[in-house]
């Protein structure tokens, strides 16, 4: 049998888990409140560039992945998906790494907003 402490700590981290597994898993159309149109854009402060899948590299494939981005007021991506890719299995890693990056949010009326927009992610071998 688990101890109090013990289970209390349990509790808590399965509900951390499954709050942070809920708010990453979020789509893009679900979250409320967002503008399409701001008087100033976003601008990436904290980025890295997605893992080029092996498989892909191995096979010579480079490509694009479009990833549309919801930004919160504090610059934290709070919802992505891909919407195009030239491959299927440039998605998984594309939205991966936007999900890490920090951004100056969004402003309407010199006030920050939740934003949406839509970022081409290059997977070039060049680059790899």
């Amino acid at each position: 049998m688990m101890n109090t402490p013990c289970r209390l700590i349990c509790c808590a981290a399965f509900a951390c888990l499954a709050l942070a597994t809920s708010t990453a898993a979020q789509s893009v159309d679900s979250v409320p409140d967002v503008v399409a149109k701001f008087d100033v854009p976003p601008r990436p402060l904290k980025t890295k560039p997605p893992a080029y899948p092996p498989k892909l590299r191995a096979e010579g494939i480079s490509g694009v992945v479009v990833v549309v981005l919801v930004i919160d007021e504090s610059g934290r991506v709070i919802a992505a998906e891909a919407s195009k890719a030239s491959n299927e299995g440039f998605r998984d890693p594309a939205v991966k790494a936007v999900r890490d990056w920090t951004f100056e949010p969004a402003q309407v009326a010199s006030k920050p907003v939740r934003a949406r927009v839509s970022i081409p992610l290059q997977f070039s071998l060049d680059e790899a």
